[in-house]
């Protein structure tokens, strides 16, 4: 049997008599839009990673967009990101006019280097905007001391960070105003779309329920130009059942990711994630690095072993943003990562069986393609 890269039928199939009730009680409520699941689901995530407020958005790319109107960012202005993450950092930037000033990133966190912050700041910079990727936080007491130096906020990218921690402290909790995606292949997972604004600001989250409501302060009295950001009610109540399933989930891949550390150190070729000692990451993927990838990942699938890439192409060398005119070697490490990158299977319901299988199908193909 094949193992997949990633497939949510087992826990659709473990969870499905709490998620058909949740989605039965939106149904009966009739609380579509918003609603009181949404209400809830705030509540309760607001707790669990121990900050203020928690807005909840139709999307994490929304979400992005909402921090950044919130943040006061706007045209002409610069936003210090990486290039080596998911486009939507990017397009949040774009949307509100602003325009995204991409920095390299560090090897052993894969999130932006602190070390190259300060030198990239300008007169124009109005917020920096850190990933954590692939659920490693970054190491944000030096970005976080610059900009509190610089007086430029900072906003935290979360989207495959919920329930990692840095320093003991959950990412998310921050930045003045931070923001996730609960896409369905994330640790915390809708049955479609959401995302969510993050921040102890009270009037920032204040803002962020207008502007996701049309930007309606009392019915049919708009402040400002708003947006229909709105979660659905069943994502809300199905978050609220996952939620109390992630601690269990995230440890199970931090086993996972063990059991892959172990079986695949001193793979001739192979370079293996670094977690830092100050970090607990949760696994959203977990990456390898390898010279030869494709064929790498040919031999992978003839093993019966599916894989993922993130990201072959860095947001500054895509099209869309070819008018920055930073060419291929301007960011080498992000450079590098994009093109050796491959993600080994990583779901809570992996077997320690199927663990084993791709530590020992991923040993016989480097050994087969010789990188």
């Amino acid at each position: 049997m094949n193992i997949p890269f990633l497939t949510l039928a087992r826990q659709v199939a473990e969870l499905r008599a709490e998620l058909v009730g949740a989605l039965e009680g939106v149904v009966d409520s009739q609380g579509f839009a918003n609603g009181p699941a949404v209400a809830v689901f705030e509540q309760e995530l607001a707790r669990y990673l121990g900050v203020r407020e928690v807005v909840a958005l139709n999307s994490g790319t929304s979400a992005l967009h909402a921090a950044l109107v919130c943040a006061g960012v706007g045209p002409g202005d610069e936003v210090v990101t990486v290039a080596h993450t998911w486009i939507s950092t990017a397009w949040a930037v774009s949307y509100v006019g602003a325009r995204p000033l991409f920095v390299d990133v560090d090897r052993a966190t894969c999130g932006l280097d602190p070390s190259l912050l300060e030198k990239s700041l300008s007169p124009r910079t109005r917020a920096i905007l850190p990933v954590h990727l692939y659920g490693h936080p970054v190491d944000l007491d030096p970005v976080l001391e610059v900009a509190g130096r610089h007086g430029i906020p900072v906003i935290e990218d979360c989207a495959q960070s919920i329930g990692a921690r840095y320093k003991g402290r959950m990412t998310g909790g921050f930045g003045l105003v931070n923001a996730t995606s609960f896409y369905p292949g994330k640790n915390l997972g809708a049955l479609g779309e959401g995302g969510a604004v993050l921040t102890d600001d009270a009037g920032v989250a204040a803002r962020a329920r207008r502007l996701r409501d049309h930007a309606q302060d009392g019915r049919h009295h708009h402040v400002e130009i708003g947006f229909n950001w709105r979660m659905d009610g069943f994502q809300g109540a199905v978050l609220s059942v996952k939620l109390r399933h992630l601690e269990r989930w995230n440890a199970r891949r931090g086993e996972i990711a063990r059991l892959y550390l172990e079986g695949l150190a001193g793979v001739v070729g192979l370079t293996l994630p670094r977690p830092q000692p100050w970090a607990d990451p949760i696994w959203h993927i977990f990456p390898v690095y390898y010279e030869r990838r494709d064929a790498l990942r040919t031999a992978l699938e003839e093993r019966g072993v599916q894989t993922g890439v993130h990201y072959p192409r860095p947001v500054h060398l895509q099209p869309a943003y070819a008018n920055l005119g930073l060419g291929a070697g301007s960011l080498p490490v992000s450079e590098l990562l994009a093109r050796t990158e491959v993600s080994l299977p990583m779901f809570p319901e992996l077997t320690d069986a199927e663990v084993g299988r791709v530590v020992q199908a991923v040993r016989d193909a480097c050994r087969s393609t010789g990188a």
